[in-house]
């Protein structure tokens, strides 16, 4: 990555940056897991000043977490530089914006409520992405033939580490193995609060950690067998939830699920049963 020059004389650099409105507090040096909150707008450096990108226009701002090997990574050296409450525009040089089509295709495919496809930055992809296309012209324009872009971005709140709840994406294996008995405790007070649809995303989330490392285990060593047993309750809070809610597929699919896993219990079986016949009698 280039270093940064600040100011309109920056000459012979990736980055150069203006600020448009000065920020309140200190700048220090934001530690990895740092969260910024911010609207960013993107311009191309014709004579119209052609935006391509604003999301102010959906008003919700965007959030990168730093050292999360976000695609554009010029884009967190930028952030980085600035305060609370800054507005700064930023003039990048095309050969640091290789990833901003596929970037800007997946933002612009999650504000229409599409799934973009993920989408890897290495040279088949990029070659592929030319052939099959991006589905917006200006975006396969850039794709085609690159050229420096300029970015406003103005920064709506900064949190640093431990000032907010981490999704699970953005968790190491320890910190994802933590959270489960505490997203198990939540469910636990939704569900005795009455929330009940509150409490299946809690128990949701918690199956979620545990699946996402039994990908790192091999099947049937003791540790996979263990997290794997740690399902079970976690299951069967889901299943009885999604009783309650009505929605009896994906009850009777999760507790035969927990009844796979140990099948010892009396009680897995009389809630599967349970289950069966609130689906044929209901």
């Amino acid at each position: 990555m280039a270093n940064m020059k600040i100011g309109p004389n920056a000459k012979d650099c990736g980055v150069q940056k203006k600020v448009l409105y000065a920020g309140v507090g200190d700048l220090i040096a934001y530690p990895p897991d740092t969260k910024f909150h911010f609207h960013f707008r993107t311009l191309r450096r014709n004579d119209d000043k052609t935006v391509l990108d604003d999301t102010k226009n959906s008003k919700k701002p965007f959030e990168l977490i730093v050292g999360k090997k976000f695609k554009l990574d010029c884009w967190e050296l930028c952030l980085e530089t600035m305060r609370l409450n800054e507005v700064a525009q930023f003039t990048v040089n095309k050969s640091l914006l290789h990833a901003y089509p596929i970037v800007a295709k997946q933002l612009r495919d999650i504000k229409k409520g599409l799934n973009p496809a993920e989408h890897r930055s290495h040279c088949c992809g990029m070659m592929a992405l030319q052939d099959m296309g991006l589905g917006y012209p200006d975006l396969e324009e850039l794709l085609k033939m690159p050229e420096d872009l300029d970015f406003i971005f103005e920064m709506v709140k900064i949190e640093l580490p431990g000032d907010y709840e981490k999704d699970s994406w953005a968790m190491n294996e320890e910190e994802k193995l933590d959270a489960v008995p505490k997203l198990q405790e939540e469910g636990n007070r939704e569900y005795k609060a009455g929330r009940v649809a509150e409490a299946a995303q809690k128990y949701a989330e918690a199956i979620g950690n545990l699946e996402q490392l039994l990908l790192r285990e091999k099947p049937g060593d003791s540790e996979f067998v263990a997290l794997d047993r740690r399902k079970v309750p976690l299951l069967l809070n889901y299943a009885q939830c999604k009783l309650l809610l009505g929605e009896y597929y994906p009850a009777i699919e999760h507790a035969s699920s927990a009844l796979e896993r140990d099948p010892g219990k009396p009680r897995h079986l009389q809630h599967t049963g349970e289950l069966y016949r609130s689906r044929v009698y209901r």
